[in-house]
């Protein structure tokens, strides 16, 4: 505990934190010294310390570690009209994301330890949600030469990958697999089939048929899983399933795990709540890659969460400007934004599959934080004050204007939301606060 006549940074008071001995949240006042958490106490315990810094009273709101979110597309360095990493970023924290994922298929692609270390610079000046890049897999993402890994892990790259571009020449996979198992680089793969439905429009269904467009079986997603765990069962390597949206995906996976093999998976938070049935009359925006599938597929996607074969929720977060949704389906790109809706709609799934709050929370918290192996980012004394505060029963209505991202481009445009994001708090520094707490 911070004694008296240290200063204190930051005072949190009247919000509810999960209680490891008796499995509730409860009340208790926050005291973040030097970018830490000095003190966590019943609020009648807390000192009365005049010399606070500054004093966040949060009554009615949960406090959880950070939320991390495992794949945020900003746009940057290449893709500014879509969305500056500035906006992206104030996005990201009006979200509660303490940390995100950045996939490589930025333009150019992010395969120069030179433009690594510029993205995480010019995040790092933003001062907001903290970026974690990954490197491509193989040069521009093209599949054909493996990237300088070495390099791009020492300019600050968590993991490789490929994006949604698949590699096409399996020698040249398995090379890249073997390089990353040897310096123990996890590698982060979308599970995509390079000739099966990659050219498709949605899932492949009764609607897609209905709709007149080219389907994306399940089936193709499951080829390329196999392939992909069959690699890192021979070479070792550390593999990350990035959108998981097949109940056979998850099948797949769950048997790789009990099988002993280093795999984790993660799914986009949209795919627990939307189908194909969903695209309707063309709607673009239920336009994602990989697709929305059938309902027995959502079922699968909640098992396989609750069982531990799929470790986290990500917002798959990619700003489309209106211009390429406003397109024939077919034409129009694939993405939809996700970090400000990350929170109600994780709330939302947890609430509808009657989920306790605590292990929706986890999937969005600790188990992304694990999964990318960052250490201390805990709710306990001595942590680094990486902190998300939300109230979880504020109602708010989807709307362009109370949307940060520079994409509006979500299928939840004029829905109504449970969970607000009142504070995200970084290294103890408020880094978004809601204008109501003003």
């Amino acid at each position: 505990m911070a004694s008296s006549s240290e200063a204190i940074d930051l005072e949190i008071s009247g919000g509810s934190v999960f209680s490891t001995i008796t499995g509730k949240f409860e009340e208790k006042t926050i005291l973040v010294t030097g970018g830490k958490i000095s003190s966590i106490t019943p609020p009648s315990q807390h000192l009365n310390d005049s010399d606070v810094k500054k004093r966040l009273h949060v009554k009615g709101c949960l406090v959880t570690p950070g939320f991390v979110d495992c794949a945020v597309r900003m746009r940057d360095p290449g893709f500014e009209y879509r969305g500056t990493m500035e906006i992206e970023l104030k996005a990201a924290a009006a979200g509660g994301l303490t940390r995100i994922v950045c996939p490589p298929d930025t333009e150019p692609v992010l395969d120069q330890p030179g433009l690594v270390k510029m993205l995480i610079k010019q995040s790092s000046v933003i001062g907001a949600t903290e970026v974690l890049p990954l490197g491509a897999l193989t040069k521009n993402l093209n599949g054909q030469q493996i990237a300088e890994m070495r390099e791009l892990s020492d300019a600050g790259c968590i993991g490789f990958s490929q994006a949604n571009f698949p590699v096409k020449n399996t020698l040249v996979l398995f090379k890249a697999f073997q390089y990353a198992s040897n310096f123990n680089f996890p590698i982060w793969m979308s599970a995509i089939d390079p000739w099966i439905g990659n050219d498709g429009d949605m899932n492949s269904s009764l609607t897609c048929t209905r709709l007149g467009l080219k389907g994306i079986p399940d089936y193709a997603e499951a080829l390329s899983l196999e392939a992909l765990i069959n690699l890192a069962t021979q070479t070792g390597v550390r593999l990350h399933v990035c959108r998981i949206s097949s109940r056979k995906g998850v099948e797949i996976i769950r048997r790789a795990k009990l099988d002993g093999i280093n795999v984790t998976a993660d799914v986009g938070v949209h795919h627990l709540h939307l189908t194909d049935v969903d695209v309707g009359p063309f709607n673009t925006n239920c336009k994602v890659f990989p697709p929305f599938r059938s309902q027995r597929d959502v079922d699968g996607l909640t098992e396989g969460l609750l069982d531990g074969t799929i470790d986290c929720i990500c917002s798959d977060h990619t700003p489309v400007d209106i211009e390429k949704k406003n397109l024939p389906f077919p034409e129009a790109k694939a993405g939809v934004i996700g970090t400000e809706l990350l929170l109600p709609l994780t709330l939302s799934w947890a609430n509808k599959n009657s989920i306790d709050i605590k292990i929706a929370m986890d999937l969005i918290s600790s188990k992304p934080t694990d999964l990318i192996g960052v250490k201390g980012d805990y709710l306990l004394e001595g942590a680094r004050a990486n902190l998300t505060i939300f109230n979880p029963q504020q109602r708010w209505v989807v709307k362009e204007q109370n949307l940060k991202s520079q994409g509006k481009n979500t299928p939840f445009l004029d829905y109504e939301m449970f969970g607000r994001i009142k504070a995200t708090i970084i290294s103890g520094t408020c880094v978004y606060i809601d204008e109501d707490n003003h």
